[in-house]
């Protein structure tokens, strides 16, 4: 039954993207290019609103009993409208993030997703009682914010979120946790349907509509798999959405080091680097697409290390992240402290 309605999940969102296009259009919900943007033309955005329909399609099909799960529902749908509103009007940044946290309150505080504790890997436990409620309200809107800030070019947020998809439902189909597989699998379903649309040369953008709910989905389903365990597994949701979450912390560590403000736009992301250095846009993509699969090994490879061997695997991870941050130039050209390092050395 679940093979079947993510193909319907699928053949949904393939059949709805060029529907949702032709609304976009109509209301005038279009992205217009300028200095920070990669496209060169009006194109239309709210994409995600087929990713959604789709979704919703599947859940329909699905009537999950897990208690969190119309919660996770109720949700969706305050991101939705979120992400709509911010495609048509170009809401303020602190009415996004209000959206957000909405959302985020209603599956923590209906739903009961929270993360309460986590066994310690020497034993013992670490509660974090009435912490528990913050940090989980700041993980979903961290991780949402993370995939919004990576949609910057054609197929990228679909295409990672996707992987990120991919790893979770795989990861929760091992662990016996099947509500979290199938629901991974339908946003997952919902989103490649739309990927054939929006991969290079996009037809149509997912919007702040689409980047917020994979943001959302993912964090939660990512909570949802791997909460109230040990402070090591606690780990792989934040390995598999390495690439987002790498991106934002290195943006965040970029302006600090150039006395930027926080907030402050620019063109030094992933993509822009890669972009800078000669790839081509497709290139950039299929390249980043890798960086994220490499990721979802890593948290499978993790998964299933020792604690000692679990700990290995994060000193070569971090050693690799902080290289590659410096060849590409992420946080800026002469940030290079291990490469200088090495060739000073020789």
């Amino acid at each position: 039954m679940l093979y079947l309605t993510l193909f319907i999940c699928f053949i949904s969102s393939i059949l709805l993207t060029p529907l949702v296009k032709k609304f976009a259009i109509m209301i005038g919900a279009t992205d217009k290019p300028n200095y920070r943007k990669v496209h060169q033309k009006i194109m239309p955005r709210l994409g995600g609103l087929a990713i959604f329909l789709s979704f919703l399609v599947g859940y329909i099909i699905w009537q999950p009993t897990n208690p969190v799960a119309f919660p996770i529902l109720v949700g969706a749908f305050i991101i939705i409208i979120t992400g709509a509103l911010d495609d048509k009007y170009e809401l303020s940044a602190k009415t996004k993030l209000l959206g957000q946290i909405s959302a985020a309150l209603v599956v923590v505080l209906w739903g009961g997703a929270t993360v309460d504790f986590i066994n310690l890997p020497f034993g013992g436990l670490l509660e974090f009682g009435y912490l528990s409620i913050p940090l989980t309200i700041l993980w979903i809107v961290g991780v949402t914010n993370a995939i919004n800030l990576i949609d910057g070019l054609d197929g990228l947020a679909a295409g990672v979120s996707s992987i990120a998809l991919i790893t979770i439902s795989g990861m929760a189909i091992v662990m016996g946790d099947m509500f979290v597989a199938a629901l991974a699998s339908i946003v997952l379903a919902s989103t490649l349907g739309f990927l054939l649309y929006n991969f290079h040369p996009a037809k149509i953008f997912m919007g702040d509509t689409g980047a917020l709910f994979l943001g959302y989905i993912i964090s939660v389903v990512a909570l949802l798999g791997f909460k109230n365990i040990t402070v090591v597994s606690l780990i792989i949701p934040v390995i598999i959405l390495g690439v987002p979450i790498s991106d934002t912390l290195f943006a965040i560590v970029r302006r600090l080091y150039n006395k930027q403000p926080l907030s402050a736009p620019d063109k030094s992301h992933l993509h822009h680097c890669l972009l800078r250095i000669g790839f081509s846009h497709r290139q950039t993509v299929i390249v980043i697409y890798t960086i994220a699969a490499m990721f979802g090994l890593t948290a499978f490879i993790f998964s299933m290390s020792t604690l000692w061997g679990a700990l290995m695997v994060l000193a070569i991870m971090f050693l690799a992240i902080e290289v590659f941050v410096e060849i590409v130039g992420l946080v800026s050209q002469d940030y290079r402290p291990i490469l200088n390092f090495v060739r000073g050395r020789r």
